[in-house]
């Protein structure tokens, strides 16, 4: 049969109760329970005024400290991670100066532990570092880079998947729009990068993924109607590498934030669920700070372009060494009368040039940007239709 093991308090009830019958001494009672007899006193004067509470142990904190931190910075800190559930103690801190003198404010690390004593954190899971995939797009001014997608799409309440699209600026973190849509098409995409593009100007680069309507992995260059669209207004749409969305980290940043507030839970419909994303781009801009800015806001930091939307797209003129050409409805130009030369059927209706490099081998643009090459003696050969090539191999 085990010992019975028993418990501090348990010994000191003990301790009492064999004392409280005047059979044993102090000392005798010092003895076998391996005490001193200032402790016993002690024991004993605590029941004589307390009872059995007077046999709990006390605190030794004390109970003014110089640089404990007062309640209302406290109470502060908790009403703002209410507010600003999926936020951490370095954003908050930053909050609180809106609110009280900077020689009032305790540490991050303090802001953490009050947190934590609040069970107002949660433990994250460590995440798995991964070597770095190249090109890193890590733009050095505002509108230089701007960075868009589609968010993963959700199902709202009312069984219908919500696809919400993203533009930002790359270097600002600045979220031009967050807008909600059924499909991921070209027209509804078009429409908005129009409204982003009036109020907030054009920015050099559009960097974008490989889906639709973005890109794509089988078209030359992997330009679609989009793409065009961006090489029109002076824009050069770049990619991230298939299967690599750490190429475009800090927009997929973004999106893990933008998941957490507005699709968990999702609004009844599309409307609904607007709104919640409109909320999102403005907390997002105007109140949470970032460490990548120095824990400033994006609205902070962002400059508006000094690139105005056009009204109407200018013709472009090729110079007078290249050849333009027609791209018809099937995607293709005509060479020769009866040879074909696939293009891209988003350029159907457009005009591209080309620039002899010499031995049958030409160089194809579309306005000032390269889409490939052509080797016309593959189309004697084969005597058909053939595609450019983005090398000349």
């Amino acid at each position: 049969m085990p010992w019975k093991e028993t418990t501090t308090m348990e010994q000191k009830v003990e301790f009492i109760c064999l004392w409280n019958t005047g059979k044993y001494t102090i000392t005798e009672l010092c003895r076998s329970f391996g005490i001193s007899r200032p402790t016993a006193y002690r024991l004993i004067h605590g029941y004589e005024k307390h009872g059995i509470e007077g046999l709990l142990e006390k605190t030794r904190a004390p109970r003014n400290h110089p640089n404990k931190t007062r309640k209302e910075i406290e109470d502060r800190i908790v009403k703002l991670k209410g507010e600003y559930k999926l936020w951490g103690a370095k954003k908050l801190h930053t909050l609180l100066y809106n609110h009280f003198a900077a020689s009032e404010i305790p540490t991050i690390l303090t802001v953490h532990n009050i947190l934590l004593r609040n069970g107002l954190v949660c433990p994250q899971k460590r995440c798995r570092r991964v070597k770095p995939v190249y090109p890193i797009f890590d733009p050095k001014d505002c509108n230089e880079v701007w960075s868009a997608d589609y968010k993963g799409k959700f199902l709202m309440g009312n069984k219908k998947y919500c696809h919400p699209l993203t533009i930002a600026d790359s270097k600002s973190r600045y979220l031009f729009a967050a807008k909600a849509h059924y499909h991921e098409r070209f027209e509804p995409v078009k429409q908005e990068f129009t409204k982003v593009f009036r109020k907030y100007g054009l920015p050099k680069q559009i960097h974008t993924d490989n889906g639709a309507p973005f890109g794509c992995v089988a078209a030359i260059q992997r330009f679609t109607k989009l793409s065009y669209w961006f090489i029109e207004l002076g824009i050069l749409p770049v990619f991230s590498d298939p299967a690599h969305p750490e190429q475009n980290g800090r927009h997929e940043r973004m999106h893990r934030d933008l998941k957490a507030a507005c699709a968990q839970p999702a609004a009844q419909e599309l409307r609904s669920q607007q709104r919640k994303l409109n909320h999102f781009v403005k907390e997002y801009n105007n109140i949470r700070p970032h460490e990548a800015l120095e824990m400033e806001t994006p609205a902070k930091v962002h400059e508006y372009s000094t690139r105005k939307f056009p009204d109407k797209i200018k013709q472009y003129d090729y110079p007078a060494h290249m050849e333009p050409w027609y791209v018809t409805k099937n995607g293709a130009i005509r060479w020769k009368s009866y040879y074909w030369v696939y293009i891209s059927r988003a350029l159907s209706g457009k005009h591209i040039a080309m620039e002899e490099l010499g031995q049958g081998i030409w160089k194809v643009y579309y306005r000032d940007v390269f889409l490939g090459y052509f080797d016309e003696k593959r189309i004697k050969m084969k005597n058909k239709s053939v595609r450019l090539s983005t090398n000349l191999v």
